[in-house]
């Protein structure tokens, strides 16, 4: 039985290192989906579509959360924001706060 723990640790400890690596990314990827109307790290280019590099990680979730409710009219956020949980929101609208916003 000892062995069999032993065993268990040492595997556990090859994919901690990997699964680690991976959850670094997990914000910046998934924030990745926004970037086509939103612009790279959150830089919109034109006036069509509000940039998020910079913005406060609360104001985009409440913003976020009235695209989910109905209360803020949109052509597809309304739709995209249904896709996410709760904690993926939040690690996008990390990302975005993190970013430097465009001169």
């Amino acid at each position: 039985m000892p062995l069999r723990s032993l065993a268990a640790a040492a595997a556990l400890m090859c994919v901690a290192p990997w699964s680690a690596a991976q959850d670094a990314n997990l914000a910046r990827n998934l924030a990745a989906t926004c970037a086509n109307c939103h612009g790279t790290n959150g830089n919109a280019r034109g006036n069509d579509v509000k940039p998020l590099a910079g913005v406060a990680a609360e104001k985009i979730l409440a913003q976020i959360a009235d695209f989910k409710s109905g209360a803020q009219p949109a052509t597809i956020m309304h739709q995209i924001a249904k896709g996410y949980t709760d904690e993926q929101l939040k690690l996008i609208a990390a990302y975005y706060a993190a970013q430097k916003p465009a001169q």
